[in-house]
């Protein structure tokens, strides 16, 4: 469970309420969070494909506009397919590690973010990266970031 100072953070950054329980597993080094890793059903039971979710509004930001730049194109030509679905499998087995065995109904599908094939959102694989995920596109984001000077050094995991 997150601290009642982390759930007001996220809740400012989100501006709304959380609508499920998550924990934060990347800060800043000021201690604000930059990456959340979320529970794999929100709290009415939705299942909830993004396991790691980057919250820093600096670096949601910048990546919006790496997308907009067409990034999501270039990171799927310069991505081998077999690297990346790799990463795909070892995001969605650690997701669904931490659904009960016993739960019968929706589950969340899918790898990073919920995508099957390819990649449909560099924020979420710079999430998983930056938590420690063997994330190809995720370190692909992390160089265009480093050649903006904009990865926040001393990020530290939770």
């Amino acid at each position: 469970m997150p601290s009642e100072q982390d759930r007001a953070v996220v809740a400012e950054l989100l501006g709304r309420d959380p609508q499920g329980c998550f924990e934060v597993v990347v800060r800043s080094p000021a201690g604000l969070p930059v990456v959340l890793r979320n529970e794999p059903f929100l709290d009415d039971g939705t299942p909830m494909p993004t396991l790691y979710w980057l919250i820093d509004p600096d670096l949601v930001r910048r990546i919006a506009r790496l997308e907009s730049a067409g990034g999501v194109r270039r990171a799927e030509a310069l991505v081998a397919p077999n690297a990346l679905a790799a990463a795909h499998a070892a995001y969605a087995a650690e997701r669904d590690s931490r659904i009960p065995g016993e739960h019968e109904g929706p589950r969340p599908f899918g790898g990073v973010g919920g995508t099957r094939v390819g990649v449909k959102c560099l924020h979420a694989h710079f999430a998983y990266f930056l938590a420690g995920g063997d994330d190809p596109v995720g370190r692909l984001v992390a160089a265009w970031l480093d050649e903006d000077e904009s990865v926040p050094s001393g990020s530290v995991r939770s």
